[in-house]
């Protein structure tokens, strides 16, 4: 019998020698290889098609100049500034409300937890379409609220079709893309931290911006870069509610479908790739690997 087996040792395939890091530097041939269906991915379904959206830029009538006229044109001036302060509020918001429900949420047990959980999260399972939908039954103009505020005091109250309702809408989908990464933070975090700095003096304050904040900034810094980059380009829920704010993805959809101004959809799809592009390669660059976040008070 072979002496691995007597010995109670599995010998290792063919594939997982492969994958080793000697094996790799050894054998560049090998690594190649294995790099190639990941090429192939990025080159079909990024590359490609991105080189053939920059070249339409340059097939309009003001050439290159398309990406000067974004900047100076006030409607998409307006629409991407807006997009831009949206996606910020409802990033800044998700992150605050997820920071004190998910550290609830890891640190306490109670009936019902698993069901409050999958709740938060399925959003996740909706489409911007139904998100949308939703916020018109809550507060459309044959909402919840607006039933209420009527049989109250005779007026329908209706904020469904304003920046309240899409702000609603993109913080409901929001919310589990940031709680998942905020618990999975909290379930990290050292208690035995927090009661050394309690027993040192420390008040609740203090050892929630030492202690508490530096151990969830990873979760929430990453989490709030995915929340951003979704919210910039969300079109499903903006699309539903038909508001009278031209967010970055309506305005696309409008040059391309109904003006057939295809460069300068070309041009803003690139200005929104980017701005989503630059968001998470700032994090990457700022969470990634040897590196380390900044922790307040030597916690």
């Amino acid at each position: 019998m072979d002496l691995d087996l007597k010995e109670g040792r599995s010998r290792p395939s063919l594939l997982s020698s492969f994958l080793t890091p000697r094996a790799a530097a050894a054998s560049p041939a090998i690594l190649t290889v294995l790099l190639i269906p990941g090429l192939v991915i990025v080159a079909a379904f990024f590359l490609i098609p991105l080189a053939r959206v920059a070249v339409e830029v340059g097939n309009g009538p003001e050439g290159w100049g398309t990406y000067l006229l974004i900047l100076t044109n006030a409607r998409y001036l307006e629409s991407l500034i807006q997009t831009l302060a949206m996606s910020a509020g409802v990033t800044v918001m998700a992150l605050v409300l997820c920071a004190i429900v998910g550290l609830f949420l890891v640190r306490n047990r109670f009936a019902g937890r698993s069901i409050l959980i999958g709740t938060l999260t399925l959003p996740l399972s909706f489409p911007g379409t139904v998100v949308g939908f939703m916020v018109i039954m809550l507060a459309g103009r044959q909402g919840v609220i607006g039933g209420l505020t009527d049989a109250a005091f005779g007026s329908k109250l209706v904020f469904a079709y304003d920046i309240a309702g899409l702000f609603i809408g993109y913080l409901y989908f929001s919310i589990p893309r940031v709680i998942l990464a905020v618990m999975a933070s909290a379930e990290k975090l050292d208690l035995q931290l927090e009661e050394a700095a309690r027993s040192l003096g420390a008040s609740r304050f203090r050892v929630i911006c030492d202690v508490i904040l530096p151990g969830l900034m990873p979760g929430l810094i990453s989490s709030g870069a995915i929340c951003f980059a979704t919210a910039m380009g969300a079109f499903g829920t903006a699309f539903t509610l038909a508001t009278d704010i031209d967010v970055l993805p309506m305005v696309i959809y409008t040059e391309f479908t109904r003006n057939a101004n295809i460069p300068v959809a070309a041009a803003l799809s690139i200005v929104l790739g980017l701005i989503t592009w630059a968001c998470l390669a700032a994090v990457r660059s700022f969470t990634g690997e040897g590196k380390s976040l900044p922790v307040r008070g030597g916690a």
